[in-house]
């Protein structure tokens, strides 16, 4: 491997970003180069001045506050631009054990993946209340049934990309990048695993969490709008059984109620049974529509792909 760069994205960070690039390697095993760079993402305060004097490669200012799924992919461009073979991206408060960098590269430097997530040890986090924990367990699971992946911590932000799947990657979500890469790693079969990482204390509140309510929406968005992004037809088709059945059961209810002596028309049920059926339908026709454009985005990536490699190289 001839250069590795890590990045971390920053927003007004001037008073942990000392602490997590301390702890940041300038060599490895295997690597003949490693760089930092930061992404400046809307920072008023002093993180670029104070990342320059540590020894900071590459600094990519957003100019304007941007949101941490943008400013992700800034530095992914930024990093294959400077000519990075594998990214490590980090987080600017130090909760990733910085020395657990080698445990991310290793399956990468055995060819056994392309992107590497580290996996937190969840449960042993005192910061993190029960509630959160539980939607980081069901995050993941909605991510590896979406993607047919194995990854245990979805939303974690420690991983290791190579420059082939780098290029791959695209990020639609504003609030944050890591459920939709790993979908996208599966549906683009990219080989994705994960390694069990350390954390560090506590220095300060995730800057993603604003709110236990506003955190429960915004991932219920996210993972819902990945979901039906990536997959349109079994979304829909599971959505659109739910009206279908319940409308097939009142309209064998009403055939039997029809043909039985009762001399009434039961007219609201055969209307009613009308209605979900037709609500079902409809929503199978959505799937098979979303498919469809599925099928376009994935050539036009194709496209996308080609124009990457023939920019970078």
């Amino acid at each position: 491997m001839k250069k590795l760069i890590i990045q971390i994205p920053c927003h007004n960070e001037a008073e942990t970003l000392p602490i997590a690039l301390k702890a940041l390697p300038r060599e490895l095993p295997g690597v003949e180069k490693v760089e930092w760079l930061i992404i400046a993402d809307g920072c008023t305060d002093n993180t670029i001045e104070i990342a320059k004097a540590n020894g900071v490669h590459h600094v990519v200012d957003l100019g304007g506050h941007q949101g941490l799924a943008r400013g992700f992919m800034a530095g992914l461009d930024a990093c294959l631009r400077a000519g990075a073979d594998v990214i490590v991206n980090t987080d600017a408060d130090n909760q990733y054990c910085a020395d657990d960098i080698p445990k991310l590269l290793e399956p990468i430097q055995k060819g056994e993946a392309q992107i590497v997530v580290g996996t937190r040890p969840i449960a042993d986090i005192a910061h993190f209340s029960p509630l959160k924990k539980l939607l980081q367990k069901l995050g993941s699971w909605v991510v590896r049934f979406a993607s047919g992946t194995n990854v245990a911590d979805a939303p974690s932000g420690f991983r290791a990309i190579t420059r082939a799947a780098a290029m791959q990657l695209n990020v639609f979500s504003k609030y944050t990048y890591t459920l939709e890469t790993i979908i996208q790693a599966g549906q683009k079969g990219i080989p994705i695993m994960s390694v069990p990482i350390r954390t560090n204390g506590y220095l300060r509140p995730s800057r993603l969490m604003k709110s236990m309510r506003s955190y429960i929406q915004r991932s219920i968005l996210t993972i819902l709008r990945i979901f039906i992004t990536y997959r349109p037809l079994s979304f829909f088709l599971w959505l659109g059984s739910l009206p279908f059945i319940a409308g097939t059961l009142i309209g064998v209810r009403w055939l039997m109620l029809y043909f039985s002596d009762d001399t009434r028309t039961h007219l609201p049920s055969l209307i009613l049974a009308s209605i979900l059926i037709l609500i079902g339908v409809l929503m199978w026709v959505l799937g098979l529509v979303g498919d469809l454009i599925a099928v376009n985005r994935k050539l036009l990536e194709d496209i996308q792909l080609r124009t990457k490699r023939i920019d970078y190289e």
